[in-house]
This record gives C-alpha cells, structure tokens and sequence, in this order.
C-alpha cells in the first residue's frame, strides 16, 4: 500500500494488486462507483451542503457581472462545461484558465463578477493568482472542492464540499467518480439559477436558434401553412369540390368549418377510404367528417406538436384560436426543419 498523493489516502498504486477483469465487469464497477458517488453528492446536498448550496445560487445569482469558472486539468475540463452550461441557462458565464489568468487574463474578472473555482484537492497552484486578485478586488469566491482545510477552502466565500468517494480508476489516480460529482453539482447550480430567473423556453430559444434544438424550439405558429394555403370547405359543401380543395392544397386532409368559422371537423385520406362508394362524390362534407378533431395552438413548441402526432398517429394538425382555424402543420414541414 502506498499513499497517493492526489487524494491523501492509501489506495493501492500497483497493477498486481488489481484483479483482472473483462471489460464489462470493469464498465459495470465503474458505474457502481461513480453512482456511489452521486448518491454520496445528494446525501451531502441534503444535509452537510444544503446551506452552503443554497448560498452559492444565491450569490450567483445576484452577480452584476459574470460567473467567471476556473480550474486546471480535469476540473478544467468540467469547468469548461459547465461555464457553457451556465450560459446556454441564462446565467451569463465564461470559463478563464488559471495560468493564461497569470499572464494577463486576469483583466477579464471584474468586481462584479463572481468566481467558481474547482479542485479536487484545493491546492492547486495554478489557482493562486486567481483567489489573490479575489482577495484583493473583493470578488465573491465560491470553491468546489474535497478539502475544507484547503488554502482554496479557506480563501472562499462559500465551500461547496465534495463527498471523498472512491474513484472507478482502481489505482484511485485519474479522476472519474470526482470529476463526476463535479459536473453534476454544476448542473445543480445552472438549473436551480434557471428555475430562479424563470427562464423560460422562449428564452432558451433565443440563444439557441440553431440545429434541431432551434427548430425544436420554434412556435407552431411560425411555421404553419396560413391564409390562401389552407385547405378550408363548409359543412354543406358537396365531396366533389371538397376533393378539389384537398388535392389543391396537397396537405392530405380538408378542414370543414361551421357557419360561425369554428373547425367542425376534418376529411383525411383515411375518411375517403371509409364511405368510399358510388355516392361519395354527391355526399356533403357534414356526412363524411371525423367530428371534434384534435387541434394544437399557435404558441405550442415545433417538437411538442409532433410529440402529438406520433401520439395520435396523424400526419397533419390544425391550429385554431376560439375555435377557429388560423393554421395547419404537417409532419413533413416538421422534419424538413429537424425537428426532433
């Protein structure tokens, strides 16, 4: 046995002294280990953290400035992520490199900022100018780290205190079940900051306006078929037009109103197939629609009306205010845009 420097324990540090395993049996410990984590992460988060978590949102969240995330090495790495996390929520944020801090980038950290800094072993020596220019312009200093007693710890504001869990890594040296903890915790404070600013789906759409998420995020009402492209009849017109205007229109379904404009139902391919027969074409529309057909609003998101198509099996919804038709979406304006 030997002490391994990373984490202060003894921990075996020798490949004889690690039993063989198949792949799959190392996979499967692994996410035992890391899950052992997680569940220590959320008894902490219960008890021992609940305060100081609940100081850190705060804290970040009252920032003027940025929530400005450090760390080096693996924590760099999740450091970086969760930044970009912070910022795709709607906590401004951006990630600064302890040594590139030393060598200028410092200037970028204002007053009023705040700072989240990781390491594992709150001794980092790359942190140092950090927690100093912190110190010196009285910027809020919040620390994730294992170590209370740590130069880091002491330095901080608020300690968000990682449970000692035991790595997966058999040697206890790479970071796995740490750096785990680490991001999750991330995410708790970039989604406790967004459940508190009330950012919303709107919101999320505006910095997200690209790929499948953005199309995702866009409105029924911006992508409908409206006005001349709608495929409208009234309940006393006979099938022969109502075929015209579905067949014009290419959307696979006529939509049949009231005498007040209200949808009183729809004609589909499957309704055709239905009373198909010698008398269809002199039948009136009233006979042949499916009546109280399902319908979306225009605010409803791009991916949740086709969450209700998949649900429904149908390829095309109309979009009504009051009971009105002022749109139709179909399955394929959906997928040609990605969304998903």
């Amino acid at each position: 046995m030997a002490v391994n420097p990373r984490t202060k324990l003894r921990t075996p540090v020798t490949l004889a002294t690690v039993a063989p395993a198949s792949p799959l049996e190392s996979a499967l410990r692994t996410v035992s280990l890391e899950t052992a984590g997680l569940q220590a992460l959320e008894a902490m988060l219960r008890t021992a953290m609940a305060g100081a978590f609940a100081e850190a949102a705060t804290l970040m969240g009252s920032a003027k400035g940025r929530i400005i995330v450090t760390g080096i090495g693996k924590s760099g790495h999740i450091g970086r992520k969760i930044a970009a996390t912070l910022a795709s929520t709607g906590t401004p944020a951006y990630f600064v490199h302890p040594t590139e801090a030393s060598h200028g980038d410092l200037g970028m950290v204002t007053a009023d900022d705040a700072i989240l800094a990781l390491s594992w072993s709150g001794e980092t020596a790359e942190l140092g100018s950090i927690i100093t220019y912190a110190s010196r312009f009285a910027v809020p200093l919040i620390s994730m780290t294992s170590r209370k007693d740590s130069s880091l710890a002491k330095a901080s504001a608020v300690v968000l205190l990682l449970p000692r869990a035991a790595e997966a890594c058999p040697h206890g040296l790479a970071p796995t079940t740490s750096s785990t903890m680490q991001l999750v915790l991330g995410d708790c404070l970039a989604i406790a900051l967004l459940e508190s600013k009330g950012f919303s789906a709107n919101d999320y759409k505006a910095i997200h306006p690209g790929g499948q998420l953005g199309a995702s995020l866009r409105h029924v009402g911006d992508i409908m078929h409206k006005g001349g492209k709608l495929p409208i009849v009234r309940e006393g017109t006979v099938m022969a037009e109502a075929l015209v205007t579905m067949t014009e229109k290419s959307l696979g379904c006529v939509g049949v109103i009231d005498a007040r404009g209200r949808l009183a139902g729809v004609i589909t391919d499957g309704d055709l197939r239905r009373h198909m027969g010698p008398d269809l074409l002199g039948a009136r529309c009233a006979d042949i629609m499916t009546k109280r057909p399902k319908t979306i609003g225009p605010q409803l998101l791009a991916s949740a009306a086709l969450e209700t198509m998949n649900a429904t099996k149908i390829t095309a919804l109309f979009v009504v205010e009051a009971g009105k038709p002022v749109g139709i979406v179909h399955v394929h304006d959906l997928l040609r845009l990605g969304v998903v």
